[in-house]
Formats: structure tokens, C-alpha cells, sequence
């Protein structure tokens, strides 16, 4: 699991605890299913069996493989639609290409991610290049849905395409823990991720007995999600292992702690901490569009079907197919 790596030794480090900070306290913890999306590629879903006002701002978030896949095997998604809200393709391990019909697209690997605000409507892939389809390999990502609030459901689409090495990395008092923030910001220190609802994204690797305690906006909610190894979260210290998330409380840090015994295939625990302003409006959803209600829905799919969230360019990715 590379994304991006470095010498927590030459990092800044971010505020130890003030005796008056309080540890947000563990709620929920919840077990996300696995699944196949796009042409079969397969998934964790995260959110399952949380409560939509428990995760506002974010409306969904699959954990993409860690799969290592034999020559002709890597899946991606053909051509489809979004609305009213932001995905954020983060690529852990392996490689992504996206292309929009607003003139986005890329290559997304190791570390990077794409950021890309569907808004009033736009047209994408996600697929495996041809190369990694035909050779086989390590494939490992996230892909997180980020809402809009009713006043930016029609914001003109955009993308950011943001390269592993902007990422802004920062480390524990001690060191022992790899701080990665793509979007927010964590004790001052901010990612390089333009969002439109207001958010923190941050990827940690833990190291095998040491533990990351992050000050976080008490504005915000909390969410930790294991995207491997195992630890304990949270001030009384609740077991978490990969595929689990936490669902925190109020407070002013997140406390997650590495179990000193990690399998011998993942040599540290790796976690997703995601929290946002809840936008606290209604939310209606069919599949790829999330607005406010139903009527903004149909008008979605009418829209859509009318050619109206652009058009697929001539020079289209397409997924690749081993013949």
C-alpha cells in the first residue's frame, strides 16, 4: 500500500493534546459489505447500515479492491452520469484513467486523486489502462461522494486533478504515524483539495503500537474508516480491524492506536479520517444524482436522457478488454 510515503522523521509535527482538548467518543461501529460496481470490479461499502444524517455531508463511499488482479481481469465503469454532488477518486495502489465530458481526465495513480464536482450534470469514466488490464496488478482506491448543499447542486462542472506529491504530509509528536491530508485541514496545516462543502480528508499509516490523536473541528462530524490492519479508536480504546468504520461524537481530537501486533502482508495500520460541516437539508437520491427532491430527480433523468450534461468526446476512453 504505497500512495505516498516519507521519513516521519523530516516531517512537521501537529499539536500534542492540551489538557483541556476532550477524545470524541466511538458511537457506532459498523462492518461494510462487499460488493461489484462498475463492470464487476469489487468493493467494500463502507457506509452500509449508517444512517444518512450520521454521514452528512458524504452520501457514499466504496473501498476499491485491495485486489491483485490476474491479466485481463481489471474492471472499471463505462460512461454514466452525475449530479448535485462531488466524487473523489483517491488511488491508493494501481492505476485509474478518468475522462468527463467537460474536457477532465487523467491518469490517477499511487497516492493521487481526482476531484471532480459533477454540479449541473456531466458524463465520466473511471477505467483501468490498457496496460494494467493487459499486464494484471495491484489495484486499490477509494471512491467517496461529497455532497452539495441545494445552493451549488447546478455550480458548473469542474476537476481538479490532484498528483500524490501535493498531498500535505504531517506526522505525530512521536512520529509514529504518517499523517496524509488531501483536502481540509488538520492543526494548520492544509490540503491541496478545493472543496465546495467544507471537509477534511485524511489518510493515516499507523505504525504497529503507536497512535495518531488529531485535533479536529467541532464543527465537523467524524468518520474512521479501516482500510487495513487492525487498532482500537476512540478514548476507551474500541477494537477496529480493516472494512469497519466508526461513527464518532463531539469532542475536539480523533484518537485512533495501532495494535502492536499487525498481520506479517500489513506491516501498519492504514485508516481513512473523513469529517464535514453537515449541510443538513433533504436529501433525494436515484443512483448516479443526489438532489433535494423528487421533482429534481425526474428533471435529472429527463436532462439527461435530453443530452443536456454534455457530450461523450470523439477520442473517448472506452474499458479496455483483453481479446
Amino acid at each position: 500500500m504505497p500512495a505516498v510515503t516519507a521519513d516521519t522523521l523530516t516531517l512537521p509535527r501537529i499539536a500534542a493534546a492540551a489538557p483541556s482538548d476532550t477524545q470524541r467518543p466511538v458511537r457506532k461501529i459498523t462492518t461494510g459489505p462487499r460488493g461489484h460496481e462498475g463492470e464487476g470490479f469489487p468493493v467494500v461499502r463502507a457506509f452500509a447500515g449508517v444512517h444518512p444524517r450520521d454521514l452528512d455531508p458524504f452520501i457514499h463511499m466504496d473501498q476499491m479492491g485491495e485486489v491483485e488482479y490476474e491479466p485481463g481481469e481489471p474492471k472499471g465503469t463505462n460512461w454514466h452520469p452525475h449530479r448535485g454532488f462531488e466524487t473523489v477518486t483517491y488511488m491508493i495502489d494501481g492505476l485509474f484513467q478518468h475522462q468527463d465530458s467537460h474536457g477532465g481526465g487523467g491518469l490517477i495513480q499511487d497516492g493521487a486523486t481526482q476531484w471532480m464536482t459533477a454540479g449541473s450534470g456531466i458524463l465520466h469514466i473511471e477505467t483501468p489502462p490498457a496496460e494494467l488490464v493487459e499486464s494484471g496488478g495491484t489495484f486499490h482506491g477509494i471512491q467517496l461522494w461529497v455532497n452539495l448543499p441545494k445552493s451549488e447542486k447546478f455550480t458548473t462542472p469542474a476537476y481538479q486533478n490532484l498528483e500524490g506529491g501535493q498531498t500535505t504530509l504531517v506526522t505525530t509528536p512521536d512520529g509514529g504515524a504518517l499523517i496524509r491530508i488531501v483536502a481540509g485541514e488538520v492543526d494548520g496545516h492544509a490540503g491541496p483539495g478545493s472543496t465546495r462543502t467544507p471537509i477534511n480528508f485524511v489518510h493515516a499509516t499507523i505504525a504497529p503500537g503507536a497512535e495518531a490523536s488529531l485535533p479536529w473541528n467541532r464543527d465537523f462530524n467524524a468518520l474512521v474508516y479501516v482500510l487495513s490492519g487492525k487498532g482500537t479508536v476512540g478514548p476507551v480504546g474500541h477494537p477496529i480491524h480493516q472494512g469497519q468504520l466508526a461513527q464518532l461524537g463531539p469532542g475536539d481530537r480523533i484518537t485512533v492506536a495501532a495494535d502492536a501486533s499487525q498481520d506479517s502482508h500489513r506491516p501498519a495500520m492504514e485508516v481513512l479520517i473523513l469529517g464535514g460541516r453537515p449541510i443538513r437539508e433533504t436529501v433525494a437520491q436515484y443512483g448516479p444524482f443526489v438532489m433535494n427532491t423528487k421533482a429534481e430527480l425526474i428533471q435529472a433523468l429527463e436532462d439527461y436522457n435530453a443530452g443536456k450534461f454534455g457530450v461523450i468526446p470523439p477520442d473517448a476512453l472506452m474499458p479496455h478488454v483483453v481479446r
